[in-house]
């Protein structure tokens, strides 16, 4: 069984829907790690769930990352554990430093506010990296989003870059996998959905994937990208233990 730590911070509203989703759909364990502490308390990877962690004060993200929870979290990476940022995780990634770029409010507005809440449609960019392993080559998975300040932005070097080492792990699409500008939900670059960094550990993403994880909720897209994740956590164990 594997241990995954579920980082807590004032604000975080989608904790409990990650922790249920990965011990009552998958079997793992799963534990709060409160945004005070440093203790990863031996977890095989970490993730960062949506909210609004500090009310989003000055902009998203930009006081979570000072936690010493996140401090912790940025060795772990650094050691070369799986780290995955969801929504405000994703945010907070990247103001961390963790992922490069940075998530600006949406250019999307709807009925006058920037907050879009609803169902979208992405499509994986690659078939190997931790969330995309197994999905297959040109499906539109259907996963919610639920963000104010999810238009990913970055320098035109940074976005070379970014394509060219396949750091892009997600893109916004149509129903049928066409990336198109009518499909992009927030006005991120590139119609990007998700991103890695360059040794492929670190992990961020706006559409939230435990909301789409369970069949009473009518959509267990999600499964394809959290699946991928267990799975590759899951071998990288066993990797350890049979080089100990």
């Amino acid at each position: 069984m594997l241990k995954f730590g579920v980082v807590v911070v004032p604000g975080s509203n989608c904790d409990h829907d990650t922790i249920y989703v990965l011990k009552h759909i998958y079997k793992q364990d799963a534990v709060p790690l409160w945004h005070k502490t440093s203790d990863l308390q031996g977890c095989d990877a970490i993730i960062v769930p949506g909210g609004f962690s500090y009310g989003d004060y000055l902009r998203a993200g930009a006081l979570a990352r000072y936690s010493p929870m996140m401090n912790a979290v940025a060795e772990f990476a650094k050691n070369g554990g799986i780290v995955v940022g969801i929504c405000n995780g994703f945010q907070i990634l990247c103001e961390a430093g963790l992922l490069p770029g940075a998530l600006l409010l949406n250019t999307q507005p709807h009925s006058g506010i920037n907050y879009s809440c609803k169902n979208i449609h992405l499509i994986a960019e690659n078939d190997n990296t931790a969330l995309t392993t197994g999905i297959p080559k040109g499906k539109a998975l259907t996963i919610p989003i639920a963000h104010g300040e999810g238009r990913y932005f970055a320098d035109a070097e940074t976005l070379e870059k970014l394509n060219k080492n396949g750091q892009i792990i997600f893109r916004y699409c149509d129903e049928k996998g066409k990336i198109t500008p009518d499909s992009n939900p927030n006005g991120s670059l590139e119609n990007i959905a998700g991103i890695c960094n360059e040794t492929k550990n670190v992990f961020g993403m706006m559409p939230h994937p435990e909301r789409a994880s369970d069949e009473h909720l009518g959509n267990t897209d999600g499964k394809y990208i959290l699946s991928a994740l267990v799975k590759t956590v899951q071998a990288r164990k066993a990797e350890r233990l049979v080089v100990s």
